[in-house]
């Protein structure tokens, strides 16, 4: 069974690119894109490129048909990570929606050569529940964390 899409509310995404601010040249990735909403206003809003992962086939195939010259994943999250290293793709800021309450707050900033995606002075947003507490692994600073109703977006940088 294939699990609702549960798009970024309009609220949480004006927040988070009016904190975010100027992305103009900057390279975005959309980690569990979903219906591909953020990253398509990352472009919209100048990012240099977008880089959108959804490991529903569906979904990616909907996201391949709203974007053009985009790479879109359709991967797991882990083989997606290695395609991306392997490429030696960098990203100025990367956004990551997980499905909420699934374990990906103690999970994904652990994975395997995340990290390497990092360009210098990457900003990493991860977007969770409320009732999700997100205890970044050592190697992560959260640097400014935002409550919108039940969505909390968590902006965190390598230290």
């Amino acid at each position: 069974m294939i699990k609702e899409v549960r798009p970024t509310t309009n609220r949480a995404l004006l927040a988070l690119f009016s904190i975010l601010g100027n992305i103009k040249d900057k390279n975005f990735l959309d980690l569990f894109a979903g219906t591909g909403q953020v990253g398509r206003e990352a472009l919209k809003r100048g990012a240099e490129s977008c880089v959108f992962v959804e490991s529903i086939k569906s979904r990616a195939e909907n996201i391949k048909g709203k974007v053009k010259d985009s790479i879109v994943l359709s991967l797991d999250i882990r083989r997606a990570i290695s395609w991306l290293v392997k490429r030696e793709m960098t990203f100025d800021i990367i956004f990551a929606d997980p499905p909420y309450n699934a374990g990906w707050c103690e999970e994904l900033l652990t994975l395997q050569n995340l990290d390497k995606l990092f360009a210098p002075d990457c900003v990493f947003v991860f977007e969770h529940s409320v009732g999700e507490e997100l205890l970044p692994p050592e190697n992560f600073e959260i640097i400014s964390e935002r409550q919108y109703g039940q969505t909390c977006l968590t902006f965190l940088k390598l230290c």
